[in-house]
């Protein structure tokens, strides 16, 4: 298993590109199923969830060419509508598969995801959402047997909490079905309006993606579509947060700014300068300590939750008193521990963590329990003083596209150890 040795204390200066959004990506490349004619997708980043997700399509049938960031994606014929637990357990985002094979072949077998250290994330609103469109849906063995031999029809969803993956689910489902479907409660993620673009290039009818109402008007098939994936925010301020734990100043190309949310605003409310230029933002920390705030996790444009673990690193290093507060997933605060070891001050009371900022972070050996949990430790190790070995590299693999590389060319001291 993979480790990353840094040695902290060296601001971080220079350009570094950002990559396509990994939540987006995953789900176009799912709508590939929803076609027989060829999805061309750009801006695709080369990441271990990419990879088991074309796994899982080719295992239906789809053939995939992945040239550079360029990925091919052509579902001519449906193989095979079983998505088997070995290739489903490994990324929740494989159940998405669901609802484009019970659109387009009219039955389907998936797994149910595997379990998720950062709580349960049940699918009980996809499928709710899937049988109020006319599917008849069993669960057996650990494996959504879904059926609509007469095809999916429009329906009227209200979700009673907002749900990225499950308004993205509908509206996968409900590009091919017959008549109309509304959306009540969407999510509005940058991501659902990226997944609506390429739905409506591929010829679906999507209207108010990005408002909590969206709307689909069913069609009888999609055709070849090319689709560029937008900049992943996620990665956009994690490496923001870097630059404010270390100091320096960095220009992250091929972003926006608009895409931060209240992760934005927070950040400058930190002390952090942010600016938004011609070919992305940059970042800048003149060497004065970060200002502790309070922050609470919520939907976008909320604060969102997968930059709170990087958040809670840059906070551990901040003047003042600090507390963030949880609210989208539960067991979320498991690299607070971890920080712990390297010197943060951190308590945790239920979904609520205070974070008492020291002058300095000590390296230490950290093991990485998530995927945003394995970024706090990079930016933490990046700031401390001496050697932070993080263990458990994998789950950045799943999520940030040449880390170590991007962050050497901005002056990190930073390496992959093989073991």
């Amino acid at each position: 298993m993979d480790k990353l040795a840094i040695i902290g204390g060296r601001p971080l200066y220079g350009a570094l590109p950002i990559s396509g959004a990994k939540n987006s990506a995953l789900k176009v490349m799912a709508a590939s199923l929803l076609s027989d004619e060829p999805l061309t997708l750009h801006n695709v980043p080369r990441l271990a969830d990419v990879d088991m997700l074309l796994k899982l399509l080719e295992q239906h049938g789809a053939s995939a060419d992945f040239n550079g960031s360029t990925l091919k994606l052509h579902a001519k014929d449906i193989a095979s509508t079983e998505a088997p637990y070995d290739l489903v357990r490994k990324m929740r985002a494989s159940f998405n598969v669901l609802g484009p094979l019970l659109a387009r072949e009219g039955k389907a077998k998936v797994s149910l995801p595997g379990g998720c250290a950062i709580g349960a994330r049940p699918v009980d609103l996809h499928l709710k959402a899937l049988t109020a469109m006319g599917a008849k849906i069993d669960l057996d063995e650990g494996y959504v047997l879904a059926e609509a031999p007469d095809g999916l029809h429009g329906a009227h969803v209200t979700f009673p909490f907002v749900s990225v993956g499950a308004t993205e689910h509908t509206m996968l489902a409900a590009a091919l079905a017959k008549g109309e479907t509304v959306i009540e409660n969407a999510a509005r993620e940058p991501e659902i309006a990226d997944l609506a673009d390429c739905l409506n290039a591929m010829g679906a009818k999507v209207s108010g993606a990005g408002t909590s109402k969206i709307i689909v008007e069913g069609v009888d098939r999609l055709r070849a579509a090319e689709h560029s994936v937008l900049p992943d925010r996620i990665e956009t301020g994690a490496y923001a947060m870097a630059v404010a734990a270390t100091g320096g100043e960095l220009t992250l190309t091929g972003t926006r700014a608009d895409l931060l949310g209240a992760a934005w605003a927070a950040m400058e409310e930190a002390g952090v300068e942010m600016e938004e230029v011609e070919n992305g933002v940059r970042i800048r920390r003149n060497g004065a300590r970060c200002k502790s705030i309070d922050i609470i996790t919520q939907p976008f444009p909320g604060f969102p939750t997968d930059l709170q673990a990087q958040f809670m690193a840059l906070m551990a290093t901040a003047d003042g008193v600090s507390t963030i507060k949880e609210t989208i997933f539960e067991n979320r605060f498991m690299h607070a521990p971890e920080l712990g070891r390297m010197g943060a001050k951190i308590s945790v009371d239920g979904q609520t963590a205070t974070v008492r900022g020291v002058p300095r972070l000590k390296g230490a050996p950290v093991m990485a329990t998530d995927l945003r949990a394995s970024m706090s430790l990079v930016i933490a190790g990046l700031a401390a003083e001496g050697q932070t070995m993080v263990n458990r590299v994998y789950h950045l693999d799943r999520g940030f596209e040449r880390l170590e590389e991007k962050l050497q060319a901005c002056g990190a001291l930073i390496e992959r150890v093989k073991e």
